[in-house]
């Protein structure tokens, strides 16, 4: 196994620092654990958004810098994965609404659970989109890239030649091992509701680790 790069320790042992404070907090003082570690507009919800932008530009940057000398599905891929993440880190803050004091419009407020201007808040009848989506279909999204992709990639051809056209990282070991553990420790957490913030911000360090230092990272050399 590759030894870690620096960044993926520095990430790590944030990750590492973060949650122990939240599991300390979540079970000694669960209002301060609310209040001042996971609040709304607070470190973990605006680092995750920092994180997904992170991952945004590495992203676009790479489109920008190799895209020349790349294959059309592999421009594509990318192009793809970059507007996704510019998407997460903007709804993460809808849009900077409450950056900027951005008051919503009549149909957010009455179809968003929070009023505000973003679309992972919407109601669908009872049903909230976040709940819906970014719980439950996420969750199938997240086992198939971090545990299936990467054993189809080691043992099949063709999904290693498709994975690699349209330029999409694949998650070594470690990477998986991570946020496994990262989902296991929420479990020491269970005090609170708003715990998930942290697993976000989790998501967001370890995802922008991914794309920095995928398995197949030969895809983002520059051809010819």
């Amino acid at each position: 196994m590759k030894s870690l790069t620096r960044t993926e320790l520095l990430g790590y042992s944030l990750l590492l620092f973060v949650y122990a404070l939240g599991i300390y907090f979540a079970n000694s003082d669960v209002v301060f654990f609310d209040t001042h570690i996971v609040q709304e507009d607070g470190f973990a919800e605006y680092g995750t958004a920092f994180m997904l932008l992170c991952v945004f530009i590495l992203t676009g940057g790479r489109l920008l810098n190799l895209g020349s000398s790349k294959p059309l599905l592999w421009k594509i891929g990318l192009a793809g994965m970059t507007l996704v993440f510019l998407f997460g880190a903007g709804e993460e803050i809808s849009w900077g609404q409450r950056l900027f004091g951005i008051e919503s419009s009549e149909y957010f407020l009455e179809n968003n659970a929070q009023q505000e201007t973003n679309l992972h808040n919407m109601m669908v009848g009872e049903t909230k989109i976040n709940k819906l989506v970014f719980s439950q279909i996420l969750t199938v999204v997240l086992v198939i890239y971090l545990l299936i992709l990467p054993i189809l990639y080691r043992k099949k051809e063709w999904a290693k030649n498709l994975v690699n056209s349209f330029g999409v990282p694949v998650a070594r070991w470690s990477h998986t091992t991570a946020l496994v553990l990262a989902t296991g420790m929420l479990e020491f957490m269970k005090s609170s509701s708003r715990r998930w913030e942290l697993y976000e911000l989790a998501f967001g360090v370890i995802f922008f680790i991914i794309f920095l230092n995928p398995l197949n990272d030969s895809i983002y050399k520059k051809e010819g």
